[in-house]
């Protein structure tokens, strides 16, 4: 966060001594409420994701009803009777964490259907701004929705092969 704070800071006093830098800024999380596809496609997911929920409530609810039947007979099972009820919240409990993984976990179908529903969206939202960058003459467009994201920079400010050629020449 710092480090994109400081570029920031850096792009800016550039543009302010080289009068020629020019810098944009777009809310991307405003764009995205403004187009019908997107809200669409947002309402898509939350009505999956409403869903899946529902699905975890339900076994959480089964999993603390077979719970509180253990735990009141507990006293009274035999060692095996036990044994086998422990056993069953456990796997109950396991398959409860399974599911909540394979839908909301780091790459589970909630990201996956997002990347697959919303990408396409995202990717034209990137095509009409690097356009109007490019017509309009931007070196570098951020995003504040959020955490300050560069979305587009001119290419003529790329230092890259620079710094590239100069660090492996370092110290030769």
């Amino acid at each position: 966060m710092g480090r994109y704070v400081t570029l920031m800071l850096l792009v800016l006093f550039a543009g302010v001594v080289c009068s020629q830098t020019k810098v944009g800024h777009v809310n991307s999380e405003a764009i995205m409420q403004a187009l019908p596809e997107a809200v669409d496609a947002q309402r898509s997911l939350d009505a999956m994701v409403s869903q899946w929920e529902g699905d975890l409530q339900k076994m959480q609810t089964e999993w603390k009803r077979k719970f509180d039947e253990y735990d009141k007979k507990k006293l009274i099972l035999t060692d095996q009777s036990r044994a086998d009820a422990e056993r069953e919240l456990r796997e109950l409990d396991q398959s409860i964490a399974d599911f909540r993984n394979k839908k909301f976990g780091q790459n589970g179908e909630l990201f996956q259907k997002q990347n697959e529903i919303m990408k396409p969206i995202q990717n034209k939202i990137f095509q009409v701004l690097e356009e109007i960058a490019k017509e309009d003459g931007y070196d570098y467009v951020f995003d504040k929705s959020g955490e300050i994201l560069l979305l587009y920079a001119n290419e003529k400010n790329d230092l890259t092969q620079r710094v590239l050629g100069r660090m492996q020449s370092f110290g030769k």
